[in-house]
């Protein structure tokens, strides 16, 4: 049986490769972010793409072999309908990442890399998240 700490390192190593990956895709590169948003270089679409095909197989996997998560509960996608909140979201999570060049798994990438602007893009993730939270406690 593993133990958390066990756990713990299992997952930095995977966060490590993942960052490894972003950087060696290019993933992490501000010119090729913005390159695709103006549709000159669609290697990083291609690769997205990819990596949601590649993790709706392994949840259709997981799902079919009734394998459970870390918790002990069975794996399950919840039916969620889309809203008007999902675009606004969608369109200040654009413009943010078209802006600094990076979304959330890029950013920690970048920081990785020693980019020195990476962290004012952590720092406005952080504002981000906090006003968010506010917001959250402050409704009804």
């Amino acid at each position: 049986m593993r133990t958390k700490a066990s756990s713990n390192v299992v997952f930095l190593l995977f966060g490590v490769h993942f960052g490894f990956a972003l950087s060696r895709s290019g993933a992490t590169e501000y010119n090729l972010i913005h390159d695709m948003f103006r549709f000159r270089d669609l290697k990083l679409m291609y690769l997205m793409a990819l990596a949601m095909a590649v993790g709706a197989l392994g949840m259709l996997l997981l799902r079919a072999q009734g394998n459970r998560t870390i918790s002990g509960e069975p794996v399950k996608v919840r039916e969620a309908k889309p809203g008007w909140n999902n675009v606004y979201g969608g369109l200040i999570f654009g413009v943010g990442w078209a802006l600094s060049g990076a979304c959330p798994g890029t950013v920690l990438g970048q920081i990785g890399e020693g980019r020195i602007y990476a962290f004012f893009t952590v720092l406005g993730l952080l504002a981000g998240t906090y006003a968010y939270a506010r917001l959250q406690e402050s409704k009804p």
